[in-house]
């Protein structure tokens, strides 16, 4: 779901929705809306192509998808990198995959030619329902509206929405996986008790276990896994924080900290690991997606930032503590598993784009978060699980 804040977007979206919705007057001024027949629906794509998170948290309506229309080929269309995060899911037919230009900038000659040859692609097949569930104009426009599909269905929030067949209405502002669901449920399609997960198989299980059994970690040893990086910087937390932090659990709870990240955060992680008095593993650069899912399948506790990492924790309902400063957690916090949320309340956090940071102090929503809130947040968690029953290492510390 996308819901523009940028004011160079938004004045470029508006004003290509001003031409369009002139252009397609005489046809919006006949249009009828059919009613979509599930019976009739044998063909249908879905497409979310950026990012990551996001394409996390479409996840759960694809089940319903697949129940609702049970005579359907579901096809999911997402980016090259975030194809791994469907991989092996029971619900999904067919996987395609292309990186819009323009959330994954190239050259112009291979934009241009990357584009057309994906078209001719798309042509090439028939989709009787197209769900585009960013409600981006750019992916309506030149993704599902050249598909011709016989239905076009996303919200309008983003602009396009003259070129849908149906219009999914807009009501508030609310966690991005129950937009993705209010889909399903204007198709009727229903989304009671969705299933959310990574599907991972036993191959996969087993090189994450590797993986940490080459790192010295036990079965029985406590495990929290932390994350400090993503891919907007105005997102991540103080190195000296995490540090803090690390020490303060490995201290409390006689557990094992184990840093994740890519292998372009290796020296954020080094540089937090050099202010430890402890010792911390890092995992940075050593795991795909998919294993990264196995390794947090065995965390105790996560620690991270609004990154796709978090959205993973969630699927696979692994207990979370995310630090949020500029972008909004009641739209991508941590969603249906054990979890806290550690954040301050700026006003300016809510007409912030992520990207640029017009605050007087810089990135005052994520400096003015302490050690402190994070060891409460973590005992808070730590109590829970053990109030619900479910069980902990033994090796961990009663706090």
């Amino acid at each position: 779901m996308y819901k523009i804040i940028n004011r160079k977007k938004l004045f470029a979206a508006i004003m290509a929705d001003t031409i369009g919705k002139t252009i397609f007057l005489p046809k919006l001024l006949f249009k009828r809306t059919d009613k979509i027949r599930h019976e009739e629906i044998k063909e249908i794509l879905v497409i979310r192509t950026a990012y990551i998170g996001d394409v996390i948290m479409t996840i759960p309506i694809i089940k319903p998808l697949k129940e609702g229309f049970t005579d359907a080929k579901l096809s999911f269309l997402t980016a090259e990198r975030a194809k791994y995060i469907l991989e092996n899911n029971p619900y999904i037919d067919e996987i395609i995959t292309y990186d819009p230009f323009w959330f994954y900038p190239v050259t112009k000659g291979k934009a241009v030619r990357d584009y057309l040859a994906f078209l001719k692609l798309l042509r090439s097949k028939y989709y009787d329902l197209v769900i585009e569930a960013r409600a981006d104009i750019r992916d309506i426009a030149l993704l599902a509206y050249p598909s011709r599909s016989r239905y076009r269905v996303s919200y309008d929030v983003g602009g396009g929405g003259f070129l849908l067949t149906h219009v999914v209405p807009f009501n508030k502002i609310k966690h991005r996986v129950e937009y993705h669901l209010d889909i399903v449920r204007f198709l009727g399609a229903g989304a009671g008790k969705f299933e959310w997960d990574m599907y991972l198989t036993t191959e996969e299980r087993n090189s994450g276990k590797a993986l940490l059994t080459t790192q010295g970690i036990a079965d029985s040893d406590a495990v929290v896994g932390i994350h400090p990086g993503g891919r907007k910087g105005l997102k991540c937390w103080s190195a000296r924080k995490y540090a803090e932090v690390s020490d303060w659990i490995i201290s409390k709870y006689n557990a094992k900290v184990i840093f994740t990240g890519s292998g372009e955060e290796i020296k954020l992680i080094e540089d937090i690991m050099g202010k430890m008095s402890a010792k911390a593993v890092s995992l940075a650069g050593k795991t795909d997606l998919r294993i990264l899912a196995s390794l947090l399948e065995r965390f105790n506790l996560f620690i991270c930032n609004d990154s796709a990492p978090l959205h993973i924790a969630s699927a696979i309902k692994t207990p979370t503590v995310a630090i949020f400063g500029p972008s909004k957690s009641n739209e991508t916090g941590p969603y249906g598993n054990i979890h806290r949320v550690v954040e301050k309340d700026f006003p300016c956090r809510y007409t912030c784009d992520e990207d640029v940071c017009l605050n007087k102090i810089n990135n005052e929503c994520m400096n003015a978060i302490t050690p402190e809130d994070l060891f409460n947040a973590v005992k808070d968690i730590m109590n829970e699980i053990a109030d619900k029953g479910l069980k902990l290492p033994e090796k961990i510390l009663k706090g």
